[in-house]
């Protein structure tokens, strides 16, 4: 696995809780660390095959452009705007940083650090995947097998199976 870090994105933007903070605005900086497997990308020198980190700066840009009282909210549809458009992301870092917050002194910055974690084990076979855990999950796209057997699969081995066991049940 490798780690693609796009580090020290800059952005004025108007978060905050205070009247003041939306009307005059403030600096940002954010940084985002994703694991995943660059391995197809790198042998075939193919941009498709990774993550793109002009998307990611995009996502970010349009993620700060939106107006929220606490940077927790912008942090958390970051990471999900990430996680959508991306399914190879095995784990994500994403930290925002408000710089000189009006704390009532002199502060460099307040931030805010999450990390998700999408490797997983599968139920059926154990070996590695990548599972979101939720409906934007590729297993609840998967086409080849009937939903209520997806959802006997689901309550025998828990939570996804991997793709060869998707085909395994698919027939």
């Amino acid at each position: 696995m490798s780690v693609i870090a796009i580090e020290g994105m800059k952005f004025f933007a108007y978060h905050g809780v205070y009247d003041e903070e939306r009307i005059l605005g403030g600096e940002y900086e954010v940084d985002v660390f994703i694991n995943t497997d660059i391995s197809d990308a790198a042998e075939e020198d193919d941009l498709n095959k990774t993550v793109n980190y002009e998307t990611i700066y995009t996502i970010c840009d349009i993620e700060m452009r939106k107006p929220s009282d606490l940077i927790e909210n912008v942090l958390e549809r970051i990471l999900l705007r990430v996680k959508d458009n991306f399914k190879t992301v095995e784990d994500i870092t994403v930290k925002v940083k408000k710089l000189n917050p009006p704390v009532g002194g002199k502060v460099k910055a307040a931030s805010i650090e999450s990390a998700y974690d999408f490797s997983s084990e599968c139920g059926r076979c154990g070996k590695g995947m990548i599972c979101y855990g939720d409906e934007s999950c590729w297993c609840t796209e998967a086409k080849t097998i009937h939903a209520r057997t997806m959802e006997l699969v689901s309550a025998e081995h828990g939570s996804c199976v991997c793709p060869k066991c998707i085909e395994f049940y698919a027939g």
